[in-house]
Protein backbone atom coordinates (compact mmCIF):
# COMPACT_ATOMS: atom_id res chain seq x y z
CA UNK A 1 0.00 0.00 0.00
CA UNK A 2 1.34 3.32 -1.24
CA UNK A 3 1.10 6.64 1.00
CA UNK A 4 -1.70 7.50 -0.94
CA UNK A 5 -3.69 4.58 -0.28
CA UNK A 6 -2.96 4.92 3.48
CA UNK A 7 -3.97 8.76 3.35
CA UNK A 8 -7.18 7.51 1.71
CA UNK A 9 -7.68 4.66 3.47
CA UNK A 10 -10.09 6.06 5.82
CA UNK A 11 -14.22 6.26 5.59
CA UNK A 12 -14.26 10.57 5.44
CA UNK A 13 -12.71 11.92 2.24
CA UNK A 14 -10.19 13.93 3.32
CA UNK A 15 -10.07 16.51 0.73
CA UNK A 16 -13.70 16.47 0.63
CA UNK A 17 -16.49 15.99 -1.82
CA UNK A 18 -17.50 19.06 -3.15
CA UNK A 19 -15.51 20.33 -6.47
CA UNK A 20 -12.37 23.04 -5.89
CA UNK A 21 -13.87 26.41 -5.70
CA UNK A 22 -11.48 27.60 -8.73
CA UNK A 23 -12.88 24.29 -10.82
CA UNK A 24 -16.35 24.87 -10.26
CA UNK A 25 -15.91 29.08 -11.01
CA UNK A 26 -14.46 28.54 -14.33
CA UNK A 27 -16.11 24.90 -15.51
CA UNK A 28 -17.92 27.10 -18.32
CA UNK A 29 -14.83 27.96 -20.25
CA UNK A 30 -14.08 24.03 -20.93
CA UNK A 31 -15.56 22.70 -24.28
CA UNK A 32 -17.65 19.85 -24.60
CA UNK A 33 -15.94 16.78 -25.16
CA UNK A 34 -14.05 14.34 -22.89
CA UNK A 35 -12.04 15.86 -19.69
CA UNK A 36 -8.75 14.32 -17.79
CA UNK A 37 -8.99 15.19 -14.40
CA UNK A 38 -4.57 14.70 -13.24
CA UNK A 39 -4.31 13.13 -9.53
CA UNK A 40 -7.77 13.12 -8.58
CA UNK A 41 -7.63 11.39 -5.44
CA UNK A 42 -11.29 10.41 -4.30
CA UNK A 43 -12.92 11.95 -7.03
CA UNK A 44 -14.87 15.33 -5.78
CA UNK A 45 -13.38 17.22 -9.13
CA UNK A 46 -13.96 14.26 -11.41
CA UNK A 47 -17.35 13.89 -9.70
CA UNK A 48 -18.72 17.61 -10.09
CA UNK A 49 -17.69 17.62 -14.39
CA UNK A 50 -19.42 14.34 -14.81
CA UNK A 51 -22.10 16.28 -13.28
CA UNK A 52 -21.97 19.48 -15.62
CA UNK A 53 -22.31 16.56 -18.49
CA UNK A 54 -18.98 15.74 -19.09
CA UNK A 55 -17.29 12.36 -19.71
CA UNK A 56 -14.58 12.40 -17.63
CA UNK A 57 -11.29 10.34 -17.22
CA UNK A 58 -9.92 10.23 -13.53
CA UNK A 59 -6.12 9.62 -13.25
CA UNK A 60 -4.48 8.86 -9.78
CA UNK A 61 -1.80 6.60 -8.28
CA UNK A 62 -4.61 5.29 -5.31
CA UNK A 63 -6.76 2.59 -6.26
CA UNK A 64 -8.29 3.37 -2.78
CA UNK A 65 -8.73 6.91 -3.72
CA UNK A 66 -9.91 5.77 -7.15
CA UNK A 67 -12.64 3.22 -5.16
CA UNK A 68 -13.92 5.93 -3.01
CA UNK A 69 -14.24 8.14 -6.44
CA UNK A 70 -16.33 5.70 -7.70
CA UNK A 71 -18.22 5.21 -5.21
CA UNK A 72 -19.19 9.11 -4.42
CA UNK A 73 -19.68 8.88 -8.65
CA UNK A 74 -22.30 6.26 -7.99
CA UNK A 75 -24.16 8.31 -4.90
CA UNK A 76 -24.70 11.39 -7.27
CA UNK A 77 -25.74 9.05 -9.95
CA UNK A 78 -23.11 9.83 -12.40
CA UNK A 79 -20.31 7.50 -13.67
CA UNK A 80 -16.45 8.31 -14.32
CA UNK A 81 -13.32 6.25 -16.35
CA UNK A 82 -10.81 6.12 -13.64
CA UNK A 83 -6.82 5.06 -14.25
CA UNK A 84 -4.59 3.86 -11.74
CA UNK A 85 -1.19 5.41 -13.05
CA UNK A 86 1.50 6.87 -11.83
CA UNK A 87 2.26 10.21 -13.45
CA UNK A 88 5.56 9.89 -14.53
CA UNK A 89 5.12 6.93 -16.35
CA UNK A 90 1.56 8.44 -17.58
CA UNK A 91 1.66 8.61 -21.72
CA UNK A 92 -0.99 11.62 -22.69
CA UNK A 93 -3.17 10.50 -25.71
CA UNK A 94 -2.36 13.11 -28.90
CA UNK A 95 -5.65 15.17 -29.56
CA UNK A 96 -7.83 13.57 -27.10
CA UNK A 97 -8.90 15.60 -23.96
CA UNK A 98 -11.00 18.82 -24.54
CA UNK A 99 -10.09 19.57 -20.96
CA UNK A 100 -7.07 18.48 -18.78
CA UNK A 101 -7.79 19.53 -14.88
CA UNK A 102 -4.81 19.62 -12.30
CA UNK A 103 -5.98 20.96 -8.52
CA UNK A 104 -3.45 20.60 -6.37
CA UNK A 105 -1.19 17.85 -8.71
CA UNK A 106 1.98 18.88 -6.87
CA UNK A 107 5.12 16.93 -8.41
CA UNK A 108 8.68 17.21 -8.26
CA UNK A 109 10.01 18.83 -10.99
CA UNK A 110 10.96 16.51 -13.12
CA UNK A 111 7.84 14.23 -13.31
CA UNK A 112 5.99 17.91 -13.59
CA UNK A 113 8.14 18.70 -16.74
CA UNK A 114 7.04 15.22 -17.91
CA UNK A 115 3.09 15.83 -17.12
CA UNK A 116 3.43 19.30 -18.54
CA UNK A 117 5.35 19.09 -21.66
CA UNK A 118 2.36 16.88 -22.78
CA UNK A 119 -0.62 19.05 -22.30
CA UNK A 120 -0.77 20.96 -25.70
CA UNK A 121 -0.54 17.92 -27.54
CA UNK A 122 -2.95 16.21 -25.89
CA UNK A 123 -5.60 18.87 -25.82
CA UNK A 124 -8.25 18.80 -28.62
CA UNK A 125 -8.72 22.04 -31.15
CA UNK A 126 -9.15 24.99 -28.62
CA UNK A 127 -9.01 22.43 -25.11
CA UNK A 128 -8.12 23.71 -22.38
CA UNK A 129 -5.58 23.44 -19.43
CA UNK A 130 -6.94 24.50 -16.02
CA UNK A 131 -4.58 24.04 -13.03
CA UNK A 132 -4.63 25.30 -9.49
CA UNK A 133 -1.76 24.53 -7.19
CA UNK A 134 0.48 25.63 -4.42
CA UNK A 135 2.89 28.12 -4.47
CA UNK A 136 6.06 28.22 -3.02
CA UNK A 137 4.52 31.07 -0.02
CA UNK A 138 2.31 28.60 0.65
CA UNK A 139 5.39 27.15 2.83
CA UNK A 140 4.68 30.00 4.97
CA UNK A 141 0.82 29.85 5.61
CA UNK A 142 1.13 25.81 6.10
CA UNK A 143 -2.84 24.74 5.69
CA UNK A 144 -2.04 22.21 2.96
CA UNK A 145 0.19 20.82 0.52
CA UNK A 146 3.79 19.09 0.40
CA UNK A 147 6.63 20.87 2.80
CA UNK A 148 9.13 20.62 -0.02
CA UNK A 149 9.61 23.67 -2.40
CA UNK A 150 10.44 21.22 -5.02
CA UNK A 151 7.12 20.11 -5.57
CA UNK A 152 5.65 23.93 -5.55
CA UNK A 153 5.83 26.13 -8.73
CA UNK A 154 5.46 29.71 -9.28
CA UNK A 155 3.71 31.08 -12.52
CA UNK A 156 6.98 31.18 -14.92
CA UNK A 157 8.47 28.08 -14.31
CA UNK A 158 4.71 26.44 -14.85
CA UNK A 159 4.41 28.28 -18.27
CA UNK A 160 8.06 27.34 -19.06
CA UNK A 161 7.36 23.60 -18.59
CA UNK A 162 4.04 23.60 -20.41
CA UNK A 163 5.43 25.28 -23.27
CA UNK A 164 3.74 27.43 -26.35
CA UNK A 165 0.31 27.66 -25.24
CA UNK A 166 -2.27 30.61 -25.28
CA UNK A 167 -3.36 31.71 -21.64
CA UNK A 168 -6.51 33.23 -20.65
CA UNK A 169 -4.61 33.95 -17.40
CA UNK A 170 -2.34 32.81 -14.94
CA UNK A 171 -2.14 34.61 -11.34
CA UNK A 172 -0.72 34.06 -8.18
CA UNK A 173 -2.39 35.03 -4.95
CA UNK A 174 -3.54 34.47 -1.72
CA UNK A 175 -7.32 32.90 -0.86
CA UNK A 176 -8.83 30.68 1.39
CA UNK A 177 -9.27 27.37 0.73
CA UNK A 178 -11.73 25.21 2.74
CA UNK A 179 -11.22 21.50 1.30
CA UNK A 180 -11.55 18.90 3.51
CA UNK A 181 -9.16 18.66 6.67
CA UNK A 182 -6.15 18.80 4.81
CA UNK A 183 -6.58 21.76 2.75
CA UNK A 184 -7.75 24.64 5.01
CA UNK A 185 -6.99 28.07 5.53
CA UNK A 186 -5.80 31.35 4.10
CA UNK A 187 -3.15 29.76 1.24
CA UNK A 188 -0.82 31.09 -1.63
CA UNK A 189 -1.86 29.61 -4.57
CA UNK A 190 -0.75 29.71 -8.41
CA UNK A 191 -3.65 29.74 -11.19
CA UNK A 192 -3.56 29.07 -14.86
CA UNK A 193 -6.39 28.86 -17.64
CA UNK A 194 -4.42 28.17 -20.80
CA UNK A 195 -5.71 26.94 -24.41
CA UNK A 196 -4.18 24.76 -26.82
CA UNK A 197 -1.84 26.48 -29.22
CA UNK A 198 -2.44 25.19 -33.16
CA UNK A 199 0.41 24.96 -35.49
CA UNK A 200 0.36 26.14 -38.56
CA UNK A 201 -3.03 26.81 -40.31
CA UNK A 202 -5.40 25.02 -38.57
CA UNK A 203 -8.30 26.84 -36.49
Amino acid sequence: MNEWDQRYDRAEYVYGTEPNDFLKEYVDRIPNGPVLCLADGEGRNSVFLAKQGFEVTSVDISEVGLEKARRLAADHGVSINTVCADLREYTFESNAWAGIVSIFCHLPHPVRHHVYQQVNQALTSNGIFMLEAYSPRQLDFGTGGPPSLEMLAEKERLQEELGPMNYDFIQELDREVVEGTLHTGMAAVVQIIARKKNNGSSL
